[in-house]
């Protein structure tokens, strides 16, 4: 228990290590904000969009709940209209950074490796095609959005099962989320390593699944935060690079280049 505590805290505090080392590349930190400033005010946009709309939904989903009591069927309702929130919450932060490290690949990329570089990198980046690796990466992302999606489905309906929905469905949420995020996170020093298959980072992670929750978890927070991520993106940037190279210290690369799949 307590080497899992301590294992957490330390994956908190790569937050605080990767703050000091893009600071101190402000062009950087700067042109980092950018990326997540656009896709930011997408996803704010479609939050509001979303709101305006809520009662409808929750209407067309609930018409068996016509002919209840009006307490009942406003009880249920707003269950139903929280569930949506909170589901599309995970859904749109898992796709916020996948739409961002996107967007602003070559430049987080170029964070990562500044880290690298300070830190000292093992030996030359392994090497692929661009059209290669951007279609891998596109499919990558949209996988695991698409299981953020089933997750969250999972969750709006446990959302319904009283003290259970209400205690433990925010906390596997946050922590689920936090676990995508990561292996969002870490694709671009795997990368560098021709470790391109997601089960590559799965099976570093699961290693140290503390470690990576301690980033993960405060990251997902911070990113659920309307335009927080302008400034919080370039930072987790540079933390997803620490935790990479934490998780390869343990579970290093195999000596040949696997293909992606």
């Amino acid at each position: 228990m307590t080497t899992a505590v301590s294992e957490f805290l330390s994956g908190v505090g790569l937050l605080g290590r990767a703050l000091g080392l893009i600071t101190r590349r402000p062009r950087l930190f700067l042109l980092g904000m950018i990326p997540p400033l656009i896709t930011s005010t997408l996803f704010v946009i479609a939050l509001i969009v979303l709101f305006a709309q809520l009662d409808g939904i929750v209407g067309a989903l609930t018409p068996f709940a016509d002919g209840w009591s009006a307490g009942a069927a406003r009880l249920i309702r707003i269950l139903i209209g929280v569930g949506l929130v909170a589901g599309s919450g995970l859904v749109m932060v898992v796709s916020f950074t996948a739409l961002t490290l996107t967007l602003g690949s070559p430049l987080y990329d170029k964070i990562s490796e500044a880290v690298e570089q300070e830190l000292g990198t093992p030996g030359p980046a392994y090497e692929e095609p661009l059209s290669r690796a951007a279609v891998r990466a596109l499919r990558q992302s949209l996988g695991l959005i698409l299981v953020s999606a089933v997750v969250a489905l999972g969750l709006f309906f446990v959302g319904f099962i009283p003290v259970l929905g209400q205690t433990a469905v925010p906390v596997i949420s946050a922590a689920f989320g936090g676990w995508m995020l990561s292996i969002e996170l870490v694709g671009s020093t795997f990368d560098r390593r021709g470790m391109l298959r997601i089960s590559d980072r799965r099976a570093a992670m699961r290693h140290r699944r503390a470690h990576v929750l301690g980033l993960g978890i405060p990251t997902f927070l911070l990113l659920s935060i309307p335009f927080a991520g302008a400034v919080v993106f370039p930072v987790a940037t540079a933390a997803g690079t620490l935790l990479a190279r934490d998780l390869l210290a343990s579970h290093p690369a195999p000596t040949g280049r696997p293909a992606a799949v």
